[in-house]
């Protein structure tokens, strides 16, 4: 609650300079950017990542398309050929080995002076990519710079949920890197120099979340990473609670593995709010949020239940064959339990920043009630990838990647 209220207040502080969408950006100059799209049974969905790719406003011959087949079973290669007419484009194939070793391949096989990773279910926007090679021209610190993800055409009621995540995420990743405190460099189209790899190294497997190791790693080093607000990449979101589960599963686990990886640069000054505050505060929220809000969501249905007592001291027959024996729960009054308070406050405050991280990506403020659903259903499915990941990676049990 008090990372939640922090990040309000840094971002009243520093409003002004987040950038909002404006009129189309040029650059100063053009820099030479390699972007590899690894695939793995991507028939469906590889044929418009790449048609977005060449879509991107930016000179064609400053920009390169490496998409790796990495030991697909379906027909992925077959729809990659027919993208061998563009000259800027690339198609190579190897034994299956995984993400990162197909984003290597292509690197090891590059020479641009940015690289980025497109994931082959993500699209990016025309303006994408010149928005945020802004603030590598503008800083030649930066190292690293993550889009905005949003979902692609949710059309389920999970990927609606996952639209309304996103929002917040865009709001927390923002603040994290005005901050210095990102840990995560997503998949869908994150940007790097080519002095990342060249200095520390390719990607990692890192527990089936490569594009959070090499954050760590990145931070480890002092690596400045920027997040740009205004650079929309869709993504196409799980579409069923079980594909979600399995994914946010893969997430958290890969959180916890990664933070014990690199317990020895946490809680040290040295490395900044991303030692201090980021990545222990994303511990304790682990196991507080989920319990708080779980609180909160058993109160109020138990305020339901006794009302329904109340309701069957007057003639009305809600019992259903139940025998209910609630501890006392006056509906007419605010509970001052501390749990219940808490849990209250924490789903305002975080209803205040996806409210503004909607705002971040398009410019306007508005509330939507789907807000609402995702509050109250993330309540009761979120502690059980929450609590699986930690058993996971108590019990050493690995996680998968789909």
């Amino acid at each position: 609650m008090y990372v939640q209220i922090f990040f309000l207040i840094t971002f009243f502080e520093k409003r002004k300079t987040i950038q909002y969408r404006k009129d189309k950006i040029k650059l100063e100059r053009y820099p030479t950017i390699t972007v590899a799209v690894p695939c793995w049974n991507e028939q469906n969905t590889v044929e418009r990542t790449l048609n977005s790719l060449l879509e991107l406003d930016y000179p064609k011959d400053k920009i390169t398309i490496i998409a790796v087949d990495d030991g697909s079973t379906d027909n992925t290669w077959e729809v990659l050929k027919k993208f061998e007419k563009h000259s800027n484009i690339k198609i190579l194939k190897k034994e299956n080995g995984g993400k990162h070793t197909a984003v290597n391949y292509a690197i090891q096989n590059s020479d641009s002076e940015f690289v980025s990773c497109l994931d082959a279910d993500s699209f990016v926007e025309p303006e994408t990519l010149k928005r945020m090679m802004t603030y590598f021209l503008k800083d030649e610190n930066t190292m690293a710079v993550a889009p905005s993800i949003l979902v692609h055409n949710p059309k389920t009621l999970t990927q609606t949920l996952q639209q309304v995540e996103y929002n917040w995420a865009v709001f927390m990743k923002k603040i994290l890197g005005i901050l210095g405190g990102i840990y995560v460099t997503p998949g869908p189209f994150s940007i790097f120099r080519r002095k990342v790899f060249t200095d520390l190294g390719l990607f990692k497997k890192a527990h089936n979340t490569e594009d959070m190791e090499i954050a760590f790693r990145m931070q480890k080093h002092h690596y400045k990473i920027d997040q740009c607000n205004d650079a929309y990449v869709y993504t196409t979101g799980p579409k069923t609670i079980v594909a979600l589960y399995k994914q946010r599963l893969r997430w958290i686990y890969g959180f916890v593995m990664n933070t014990y990886d690199y317990r020895k640069i946490l809680l040290k000054k040295e490395y900044g709010f991303f030692s201090l505050i980021s990545v222990p505060a994303g511990v304790v929220s682990m196991i507080a949020v989920p319990y708080i809000l779980g609180l909160l969501m058993f109160q109020i249905f138990k305020g339901i239940f006794k009302l329904i007592e109340k309701y069957q001291t007057v003639g009305f027959d809600f019992n259903f064959g139940w025998n209910f024996a609630w501890p006392n729960f006056d509906m007419f009054f605010v509970s001052t339990n501390a749990y219940v308070f808490t849990g209250i406050i924490l789903y305002l405050l975080v209803m205040s920043t996806i409210i503004i991280g909607k705002r971040m990506i398009t410019g306007k403020y508005g509330f939507d009630f789907r807000i609402i659903y995702f509050m109250v259903i993330f309540s009761f499915i979120a502690p059980l990838w929450v609590v699986r990941a930690m058993y996971n990676a108590v019990f050493a049990k690995k996680t998968a990647w789909r």
